[in-house]
């Protein structure tokens, strides 16, 4: 005799809003509210206005002529840009740059926050976390302005030490060998600080009792960093890994553009400056804004694979 399951469907019992009760609530709370308000502005004005324009992509877009007034061309600037002859090396140089970045700045921060867990002195744990978040609050102006100094050929320190021992100087910035050199170190320095805070968060939330059930175990602290630690850090590891790999074609503007020259343009343009060039210096906001167009759809995509393919394996994701 089989058996049937019947699956009742409920009923949804809606209950009606008591609007006076939530306007009275938002009153009682206006002041926080207020204090949300220039938040909500900045999305709305730097955010999501801006989306509306990204029509200008399908456009032969003319200032003086408005959206309204330009013609409209489909695809024609994804063509162009897709047809450029520098379109694969700039592609190439975006994905190296960033590739390197997810191999050594990505797992920097993960590397520091494990060593400074190791710590047990609490203020020299302090003292090292104080230094280590400082480079974050420098501007890029700042921090390029210390490279480019640091290395300079004539009065970089870089270059002195080098003189010292006997060795030629070196145009650090004047050689395309060196510029993703320079780039990651930098953002190791200035990037691993402050991105160990989550990581460090993380690592306190860990039930002491494991590492004390491996002890009993036999574990020494190397095998209770790889058998309770990382495990235990895993899901913020893994979700911060997706935010990254959306993000592999998107380099920081400020950086790159501040410390390329001439000489090492060929390894040295990326599609933020890119789109800076043909948008601000040339004037072609339609080819600007389909390549960042063309970006952002390439972004999500690899957003939604990387959050799909961690769901499945390893049952976390954003969603």
């Amino acid at each position: 005799m089989g058996v049937t399951n019947i699956k009742k469907k409920k009923k949804l019992n809606y209950q009606k809003i008591d609007f006076r009760k939530v306007r009275t609530k938002i009153w009682a709370d206006r002041y926080m509210y207020l204090m949300t308000l220039p938040v909500i502005i900045y999305f709305l004005i730097f955010k999501y206005w801006p989306m509306g324009w990204l029509r200008i992509a399908f456009y032969d877009f003319k200032i003086l002529r408005g959206i309204e007034g330009s013609k409209f061309v489909g695809l024609k600037y994804f063509k162009t840009f897709l047809d450029n002859p520098d379109f694969l090396k700039i592609m190439w140089n975006t994905l190296y740059l960033n590739i390197l970045n997810l191999l050594f700045v990505f797992t920097a921060p993960i590397l520091f926050a494990l060593l400074l867990n190791e710590i047990f002195k609490n203020r020299f744990k302090k003292v090292i976390q104080t230094v280590s978040y400082l480079p974050h609050f420098l501007s890029m102006v700042v921090v390029t302005s210390m490279i480019t100094t640091f290395l300079s050929p004539s009065i970089g320190i870089v270059n002195a030490v080098i003189k010292k021992l006997g060795y030629e100087t070196i145009h650090f910035l004047g050689r395309p060998g060196y510029f993703r050199g320079i780039m990651i170190v930098s953002g190791i320095w200035q990037g691993m600080g402050w991105g160990s805070i989550l990581y460090l968060s993380a690592l306190a939330g860990i039930d002491m009792e494991q590492y004390e059930a491996a002890v009993i175990d036999g574990a020494n602290r190397f095998q209770q960093i790889l058998f309770v630690t990382l495990p235990g850090i895993a899901n913020t590891i893994m979700i911060m890994l997706i935010l990254q790999i959306g993000n592999l074609l998107s380099v920081g503007f400020e950086k790159v553009y501040l410390l390329q020259n001439a000489q090492n343009i060929s390894v040295s343009e990326v599609l933020s400056t890119y789109v800076y060039k043909m948008g601000i210096q040339s004037s072609n906001y339609s080819l600007a804004t389909a390549v960042g167009l063309f970006n952002a759809v390439i972004s999500l995509i690899l957003v939604l694979g990387a959050n799909r393919l961690s769901a499945k394996y390893s049952e976390t994701s954003l969603i």
